[in-house]
This record gives structure tokens, sequence and C-alpha cells, in this order.
């Protein structure tokens, strides 16, 4: 069965390595399926994944959706121990429990052009 005469869409995404597999497996479950090109490269210091994805137009809202959601920035609480005192000669002074830091971790960077033709068979 062939779709080539629906509109649709390419959608190129680079995205962090940890975000890959969350990412695929919603996308997935929704029957939209991705296939992983290799890619080198930085991306915001870390290894970063790319997904090629064809889309047709009416679920392109819903596929850019799952992407933002799974792999676009968002802000996560790390926990960081607090480093020894050494100025005040009490060595146990700032010993104590994780200070939690809230940091920005994810991203996405994605790329939609515009398809003559989409065939699946």
């Amino acid at each position: 069965m062939s779709d080539a005469k629906k509109a649709s869409k390419l959608i190129l995404a680079v995205l962090q390595k940890e975000d890959f597999k969350t990412t695929q497996k919603e996308l997935n479950e929704k029957k939209i399926f991705v296939t992983r090109l290799s890619s080198s490269g930085g991306f915001l210091q870390r290894e970063n994944v790319t997904i090629m994805i064809g889309v047709e137009e009416e679920r392109w809202q819903e596929t850019m959706d799952i992407l933002k959601k799974t792999a676009g920035r968002r802000r996560e609480t790390i926990y960081a121990m607090p480093e020894p005192a050494t100025a005040t000669g009490n060595m146990y002074a700032n010993v104590g429990s994780p200070i939690p830091i809230e940091k920005e971790v994810g991203g996405i960077t994605i790329f939609t052009m515009q398809l003559d033709e989409l065939q699946k068979f």
C-alpha cells in the first residue's frame, strides 16, 4: 500500500544520546517509526543521535509534541555534596546532606522539510 498521494514531511532531529531510547519508544508506541542515522559531533558537549522520521502532514504536530516532551530542554534536580570546610579549621563544618541543584538538561534541534512523496511498502 502506498501513501504517496498524502502530504508528508521529513523530520531530521538531533538529540542527546540519553534521550534516544525514550523518544524512540514513545514514537513507536504511536506507530511513528524512526530511522537512526550515524552522526558525530557535539551537542551541548554531549554525544548526540540523529533520527529521521517520515510522517504524514496530519501527524506532524503529534510527532513534534512527542519530540519536545521526550528530548526537549527541561529542568532536573541533581544532588551535589558540599565541599568540606578547610579555612575554618573544623573539617566537619560543611559536611552534611547533598544540596539539590536545578540544572537544564536535554535539548533537540529539529529540521522539517516538505516531501514531494512518501511511500511505505
